[in-house]
């Protein structure tokens, strides 16, 4: 089950109806190696919990072990189950943020409707999905590329505006793109004024906007 189908789920613990924090789990389950089965689960993480309190003294007594207990439920269930943890900050670390998850999901499902659309955005003039993949440092490094091989074809200048205000995270990614934006200017016999960064006409001997003189 995908994480995202159940980051609206709120649950309550029944033993301090404290509300559950939604977690990743841990690689392989404790009890069986077999697997959890699910991405996330839901668990109570408040230290004031009776079963958390009590748990420590019952299993010193049952098993001679030093660990307690947190209530856990698995999402799209109604009822939980006691899970042994070791110490007062086991699982705290694994806390999921919703908001955060939706965000990413959103941005991933927005780069592949952008990618689904590169084969006709020259066509029909579409700048939107191409300047999206180059200016998601998140997106896959081969569809920005390929938006960056598209730039001089759709020969629409005001897309270097927004890509020149980007700060590229790989830094040959960003110098594949600027070759691509001077392509774009040379098609058009354009330059950009190095003082201004303003777009001008390739021949010109001073910029139009800032008076700097070439």
């Amino acid at each position: 089950m995908n994480a995202c189908n159940y980051l609206d789920e709120t649950h309550y613990c029944p033993h301090c109806k404290e509300k559950l924090d939604c977690c990743s789990v841990p690689p392989v389950h404790v009890g069986d190696g077999l697997g959890w089965g699910t991405e996330a689960y839901f668990i109570c993480l408040n230290d004031e919990c009776p079963l958390f309190v009590n748990g420590w003294e019952h299993i010193e007594l049952q098993f001679g072990h030093h660990a307690s207990y947190r209530y856990m439920l698995l999402p799209g269930n109604t009822e939980g189950t006691p899970m042994m943890v070791g110490s007062k900050d086991a699982m705290k670390g694994c806390i999921m943020d919703p908001e955060s998850i939706k965000l990413q999901d959103e941005r991933y499902t927005n780069e592949k409707e952008a990618v689904t659309q590169l084969d006709t955005c020259v066509a029909e003039k579409n700048l939107g999905p191409i300047l999206l993949l180059i200016l998601d440092d998140a997106a896959n490094r081969k569809h920005r590329e390929r938006a960056s091989d598209l730039l001089v074809e759709i020969n629409d200048l005001s897309c270097v505006d927004p890509i020149r205000n980007h700060t590229f995270k790989n830094e040959v990614l960003g110098h594949k793109v600027n070759l691509d934006i001077q392509k774009l200017l040379k098609k058009n016999y354009k330059k950009e004024c190095p003082d201004c960064s303003e777009i001008i006409k390739a021949q010109s001997k001073k910029c139009q906007h800032c008076g700097k003189e070439f």
